[in-house]
């Protein structure tokens, strides 16, 4: 009597931890998203506020809005950058002459000295691609 109760009270905590709303509410604030809603052609791109059972609140470049979780389609995030987006790069070479080409050849008389050659490069990468968060009636 009591397992089959215990199972009943289970079922439903079972189903809303595989709904994937947690893993919005889990986000911290300020995460970049992009948000499909309901009928609309063009994604959002905001910064998420906060996430509760009931709504998404973003914030756009613009304003600040609250999201019902029935409008919302599709919960896309960009996952937090690890590392530098910098990176440099530099080349040395210095090998050095021949003995045939340090010997002076006839002209004005030239004393060879050390070659070498240096480069740098600084290049900038860009962002991590965004990430699929929650997908409505998909189970996670």
């Amino acid at each position: 009597m009591w397992l089959r109760l215990l199972l009943f009270a289970l079922i439903p905590a079972a189903f809303a931890a595989e709904d994937g709303w947690s893993k919005v509410k889990a986000l911290a604030s300020g995460a970049e998203l992009r948000i499909t809603k309901t009928g609309s052609r063009a994604p959002i791109l905001a910064k998420l506020d906060e996430a509760n059972d009931e709504r998404l609140i973003i914030a756009t470049k613009t304003e600040q809005v609250a999201i019902p979780k029935e409008q919302i389609e599709k919960i896309e995030f960009r996952p937090a950058q690890k590392g530098s987006r910098v990176t440099r790069q530099t080349t040395t070479d210095n090998t050095p002459l021949e003995k045939e080409a340090a010997r002076p050849g006839p002209g004005p008389s030239r004393t060879p000295g050390p070659s070498g050659s240096s480069s740098s490069s600084v290049s900038i990468g860009g962002k991590p691609d965004f990430e699929v968060l929650w997908i409505r009636g998909r189970r996670n």
